[in-house]
């Protein structure tokens, strides 16, 4: 069977020859708490073929390299000008990460002099209005109590290359951190490009932050399970109201651009969800296999319906949009409303009463504090891009990839996007428990 093949190799300023100053072993068996060997990793394709003949053989490029501390690094702390920039939109556990860094570079490296770039990239431009923030622990003591981020968070301007660069050498930053989906970290490989055709010092280390959870290489992007958690309970109000009403239709609209994890996640939390609509299953409105024909079946079958529809679902049932937001991205049309007048319209028409009670959680789910699994995974991500960005890596995120926390290039993980797979297990799982249609389309 063929197997992609992926180029995980990662970058480095140099070599690293300083000793670190985080008290560890190397032996095995001491009891103690040990570093991670340059020398460890892991598989990511943990599939095996074996031949007719038995033999099986791991290809070196299906190694992932683990993170976490060395025994070496290659900055000396006391030279240190580390910075951490949100960009974005704002998603559960963002100020987690920033305590994480902020908590790791002062108590365990001894880096005194850290600054927050405040309002994404946008903070780095020689024309911002935004002065940088000086963290340290007590400023950021009690901060992953509270939704988004101290620092603000913007999109755009990851574009303007070379004027980022131009402001971490005119700031003397040699270490950034930044937190942010696709298209920061596009940015942010980039940055580290320019960095290495100048000949600079600088580790540019990648957080993945994307509430879609729609990185490639990222076995859950963080804010994802705050973020079902925090629609399940609009999906639980959208059924009272429905079940409460004359032919009640709840219909609950959550993120989801391209992929439809949120939308997917939550209708398998909530078994109360009839109709899951996703970005990858496209549907029909009418038809007899359409989901309004669905919808009146289930209407006058059981009294109610609750309907899930990711942002991005559904979008070539308007008119293509045009506009584009800073980031680069089209604005979507909005499929909640669009839906709910339609469903008005065709029950009007069906001389069938209803009840329709439409719910956007979207800025009420992006805004919540990260829940403890979150804050425990944000604690880890931000201690590993410490470790890393110490240990003079650069180009590189951190992610968790079958329960270890690795290294992978940002050049691999923004090649491609992560979706549904709808001939996959989760979607069938979520088929099952919706007992909707495999297919809408006629």
């Amino acid at each position: 069977m063929a197997t992609n093949h992926y180029d995980f190799s990662i970058p480095s300023l140099g070599v690293a020859k300083i000793d670190s100053p985080i008290e560890m072993s190397s032996i095995r068996g001491d009891k103690i708490a040990n570093y991670v060997d340059e020398s460890e990793r892991i598989l990511y394709n943990i599939d095996a073929h074996i031949d007719q003949k038995g033999d099986s053989e791991i290809d070196q490029q299906d190694l992932i390299e683990i993170a976490g501390p060395r025994d070496k690094i290659y900055f000396n702390p006391a030279h240190v000008h580390a910075a951490v920039v949100t960009c974005g939109g704002i998603c559960p556990g963002l100020n987690n990460v920033i305590r994480a860094v902020v908590r790791c570079f002062w108590y365990r490296y001894g880096v005194r002099r850290i600054s927050g770039i405040q309002y994404g990239y946008r903070g780095l431009m020689p024309d911002s209005p935004y002065e940088p923030v000086s963290l340290d622990p007590e400023l950021v003591d009690d901060i992953q109590m509270k939704g988004g981020t101290i620092l603000g968070s913007a999109r755009g301007s990851g574009n303007r290359v070379e004027e980022i660069v131009d402001s971490l050498e005119r700031m003397n930053i040699n270490i950034l951190i930044t937190i942010g989906g696709d298209g920061t970290l596009r940015g942010a490989d980039e940055v580290g490009a320019e960095i290495k055709k100048r000949g600079l010092k600088i580790a540019i280390i990648g957080i993945p932050k994307t509430i879609d959870n729609d990185l490639s290489f990222i076995q859950s992007s963080f804010g994802f399970d705050t973020a079902v958690s925090t629609a399940v309970q609009s999906v639980r109000g959208a059924h009272i109201e429905a079940t409460d009403s004359i032919n009640g239709i709840g219909l609950v609209k959550v993120m989801g651009r391209e992929s439809g994890f949120i939308a997917a996640h939550t209708a398998l939390a909530m078994s109360d969800v009839n109709f899951c609509l996703i970005p990858e299953n496209p549907f029909d409105l009418e038809g007899p296999n359409g989901l309004l024909e669905n919808l009146k079946k289930r209407i006058l079958d059981r009294g109610h319906a609750v309907i899930l529809v990711a942002e991005g679902a559904g979008q070539g049932l308007l008119e293509k949009s045009e506009r584009v937001d800073a980031s680069g991205n089209i604005r979507l049309q909005n499929i909640g409303e669009f839906l709910k007048s339609e469903m008005k319209e065709y029950f009007s028409n069906e001389e069938i009463e209803v009840n329709i009670k439409y719910i956007d959680p979207s800025y009420i789910i992006r805004s919540a504090p990260a829940n403890p699994n979150d804050s425990i995974y944000c604690s880890r991500l931000g201690a590993h891009a410490v470790h890393a960005a110490m240990t003079g890596k650069t180009q590189t995120l951190i992610s968790l990839v079958n329960n270890k926390y690795v290294h992978i290039p940002i050049k691999v993980a923004v090649a491609e996007r992560n979706r549904v797979d709808t001939e996959g297990s989760l979607w069938r799982d979520v088929l099952e428990n919706t007992r909707q249609p495999y297919s809408m389309m006629n």
